[in-house]
């Protein structure tokens, strides 16, 4: 199969998805040679492009984000954070008590057996 040009994804395109309303006209042969074969930015401002900020007004806008997500969050009550907890221990007991073991061998290995 050969492979699609440019021109033939961009027909393609057309013809799955009309026009959509508010956005730029798709550029045509004769506007690409226009600009030397290849196709240029759009210069114009957008009419959807957010207005001027004052400076320190998107801290904010981030920290008024930020509690209204933390209002949708659903907390866990006091017993899921207590086994929560209790699990996380005990993974630590276990995983602590391996690791030393593993060093206690190793520094007997390294002791008796290397240094000899």
């Amino acid at each position: 199969m050969a492979r699609q040009t440019r021109q033939d994804r961009r027909a393609r395109r057309a013809q799955q998805q009309p026009a959509l309303a508010g956005g730029p006209p798709p550029r045509t042969p004769a506007r690409q040679a226009a600009n030397g074969g290849e196709a240029q930015p759009d210069r114009r401002p957008r009419p959807d492009a957010e207005p001027r900020r004052i400076p320190g007004s998107g801290f904010i806008r981030f920290v008024q984000e930020a509690i209204a997500e933390l209002k949708k969050v659903e907390w866990p009550n006091q017993q899921a954070v207590i086994s929560g907890t209790a699990v996380v221990l005990i993974a630590c007991i276990i995983v602590g008590t391996y690791l030393w073991l593993n060093d206690e061998l190793w520094k007997y290995v390294v002791q008796h057996v290397l240094l000899r």
